[in-house]
């Protein structure tokens, strides 16, 4: 499950003991909210080993992430700790690469996620006592009560070896792979129909959170594998690189009505840059949305 969607920025700080690392300081389906900051750049590259200063790049939102010679190093040392970077700017679709190391420990989650303000999100969640395989999860518009949405996905000793985990959403499917292999793919209408298919504009987060903490609720700190001995600590994560490539880069990013929907999405001053090649389906027979769903993006770009 994901770590307490419905929490906000000011919860986020003013609780550490619970230490969401998913909320919405303006959900869009229930208000008007600002514009989310995109980027205008289709390929954006970090690599945290060969420059220090690229960590600048990033959002601090908790905790004191560092460099060493592997990478950024998000680090619990005691309870109430939970270190978490996230991207300055939005995306609308596209291709996230992680290159990560998670921490052992149990009932720590190392995780990279995808979050919109209307609590669309996309999980790689590795747990620190699970040595053979790793959690895929996704939301939308925060909806919590189906359990058909994770899977347990196989990976090789993921606190002891770096992998490179990578998100390719589109408009019609989205695919979790790891080291170049897909894992898991999940298509527009798999998802109640594209209802709860992830489709608004996220920001990619990344973090470590102790969901074994002795605080939590039950269910929280058994499916992480249970309580977290924080006498075991430090837990450290390392992320040596992120690629990201924006599929649809823009200044920013508004929502035109409180539907949701990828199609109420108005890009300012943006342009739809190279789709892999399963979003330029036609849409016949494909089971997605194919060219209805990129004209529809692309004639709301102003």
């Amino acid at each position: 499950m994901s770590p307490l969607l419905k929490y906000t920025a000011a919860l986020l700080f003013t609780l550490p003991h619970t230490l969401a690392q998913t909320y919405t300081s303006c959900n869009p389906l229930e208000k008007t909210c600002s514009s989310d900051t995109g980027s205008k750049q289709t390929t954006l590259h970090y690599n945290f080993v060969e420059s220090s200063s690229t960590l600048a790049e990033w959002t601090t939102l908790s905790g004191n992430p560092t460099i060493s010679s592997e990478g950024v190093e998000l680090t619990i040392n005691q309870q109430g700790d939970a270190p978490t970077i996230e991207t300055p700017y939005y995306i609308f679709f596209g291709e996230i690469s992680v290159v990560m190391k998670a921490s052992t420990g149990t009932g720590i989650i190392s995780s990279i996620v995808l979050e919109s303000d209307d609590l669309d999100e996309v999980d790689w969640e590795v747990l620190g006592s699970y040595t053979t395989e790793l959690r895929t999860d996704y939301f939308g518009k925060g909806d919590s009560s189906t359990s058909n949405r994770w899977t347990w996905e196989p990976v090789d000793d993921p606190q002891s070896t770096f992998h490179n985990y990578t998100l390719t959403w589109t408009p019609e499917s989205l695919t979790w792979s790891i080291d170049g292999t897909a894992t898991r793919t999940l298509s527009y209408s798999d998802a109640a129909n594209g209802t709860r298919y992830p489709q608004t504009p996220m920001q990619v987060r990344i973090g470590i959170w102790a969901g074994g903490d002795p605080d939590n609720n039950q269910g929280t700190i058994d499916w992480p594998g249970g309580e977290t001995e924080y006498s075991q600590a430090p837990f450290t994560m390392v992320v040596r690189s992120v690629d990201i490539v924006n599929y649809y880069p823009a200044e920013s990013y508004t929502y035109s009505d409180k539907s949701g929907d990828f199609e109420s999405i108005v890009m300012q001053g943006g342009k739809v840059s190279s789709l892999p090649a399963s979003a330029d389906a036609s849409g016949s027979g494909s089971g997605g949305l194919g060219r209805r769903g990129r004209v529809a993006l692309s004639l709301t770009s102003q």
